[in-house]
This record gives C-alpha cells, sequence and structure tokens, in this order.
C-alpha cells in the first residue's frame, strides 16, 4: 500500500441549493519522497483534496490513508491531532505573524508542541539557513521580500518533522523569478527530508517538473502525462 492510499473518496458541501459534491469516487495513491502536482482550474477541488488529507475536512464516504493512520475514519479531536504531528501546510499566503521574526515564527510552533526554546532555535535556524535565510533571521515578515516570507512559511511548516506536505499555489503570489527561487528550495527540502509532498499549483512549468502530475475531473483524478 502507498504511504498516501485514498480510495473512493466522496466529499460533499451544504449550499444554498442543497448538497455540492466536490470528489466523487476519487482514488489517489503518493510514495514517500514523491512530489505530486495537482493542476487544474480554480473550483474543480484542487483545495478541498488537500483540506480531506491535511485532516482540516471530514469525508461523507471513502478511506483515506496516511501511513498507518485512516484519517477517513477520525473523529474531529483526533484529526486536530493527527495534523499537528503529521502534516505540513504551505498556503498562497505565507500568514506569518507580522509581529515576530522569521526564526521566531519557525521556533514557535516547535514549542508548542513541546520542544525546548534551545531545540526549537537550534532546528529553525538550521531549516532557514539551508533555506538561504541564515542573514534574515531577526528581520520581521514585514522586512522580507515576497519570496523571503514564503521561504519562511516552508520553513514552518516542516519545523516539526511532519510526514506529508500539502502546499496550495505556495507561488501563486510570486513573480515567475521569485517563484523559481520558492520552488527550487521547496525540492530541495523535499528531497532532503523524503516527505510524501502534493502541491496544488496553476504553474504548468513548476508542474511540469515533479515526480507526478494529475488533474481533477469531474470530482475524480486523471493522471497526465
Amino acid at each position: 500500500m502507498a504511504f498516501v492510499d485514498v480510495r473512493d473518496l466522496v466529499k460533499s458541501y451544504t449550499a444554498a441549493r442543497g448538497q455540492l459534491e466536490v470528489l466523487h469516487g476519487l482514488s489517489l495513491s503518493v510514495e514517500q519522497g514523491e512530489m505530486l502536482a495537482i493542476v487544474g482550474a480554480s473550483g474543480v477541488g484542487k483545495s478541498t483534496l488537500l483540506h480531506v488529507l491535511g485532516g482540516l475536512d471530514a469525508i461523507d464516504a471513502g478511506t483515506v490513508r496516511i501511513g498507518d493512520a485512516s484519517i477517513g475514519q477520525m473523529n474531529d479531536e483526533a484529526r486536530v491531532a493527527f495534523r499537528n504531528q503529521n502534516v505540513g501546510f504551505v498556503f498562497q499566503f505565507h500568514h506569518l505573524l507580522p509581529e515576530f521574526s522569521a526564526l521566531e515564527n519557525v521556533l514557535l510552533p516547535q514549542m508548542i508542541r513541546g520542544l525546548s526554546r534551545d531545540e526549537a532555535t537550534t532546528r529553525a535556524i538550521e531549516l532557514l539557513e539551508y533555506l538561504g535565510l541564515g542573514g534574515r533571521l531577526s528581520h520581521r515578515p514585514a522586512e522580507l521580500s515576497g519570496g523571503e516570507q514564503q521561504r519562511v512559511a516552508i520553513a514552518r511548516a516542516v519545523a516539526n518533522a511532519p510526514r506529508i506536505l500539502l502546499a496550495d499555489e505556495p507561488t501563486g503570489n510570486l513573480d515567475l523569478h521569485t517563484a523559481e527561487h520558492v520552488f527550487r528550495a521547496l525540492i530541495q527540502l523535499v528531497k532532503a527530508s523524503g516527505l510524501a509532498a502534493i502541491i496544488a499549483t496553476h504553474n504548468m512549468d513548476l508542474a511540469a517538473r515533479m515526480d507526478r502530475r494529475v488533474t481533477l475531473r469531474e470530482g475524480t483524478i486523471v493522471e497526465m502525462d
């Protein structure tokens, strides 16, 4: 069985006109160390799938397994615990805490999880230096470029050594040159850590450089060449 194993997934939302089914019998597998691109127009269900995989949303039917955890069967409390221990998220907007430095933004999630400040600081510095931000540790988000902010967000996402990284349009707000720089850093980090990474993107050039590419069509996965 693949590290990420999704079978016959159904997910719907309540809308004004009744139930809106977004994912319909979707199946997907991703191995550890694999980077999967999900491409497609807005509204096809990319974000919904990431939310399900990350334990943010419950499912209506089917199975969702990540490693030995069956998150599709978990209640809200169990999904929160699973997400905190196993999942790293990177969003289109970096969502850094503006009053804290780059270093503090990366060490805080580790301290919340229970690491000492010294341990968290060491890990945060290692990650930020690895991503080329060793000279920006004390800078607050407003003092960083867009690409630097997103690299801090990536460091924060992997600070607690998650087993899976989910990224929703991580370069969507960046110019082409900056997006390339951020994407190279993301690839480097994923390959070094052996994460399973699932990345939703509109950027076909970036998607083409990942291990596999899929799209969503009528709520199901379609493999791309």
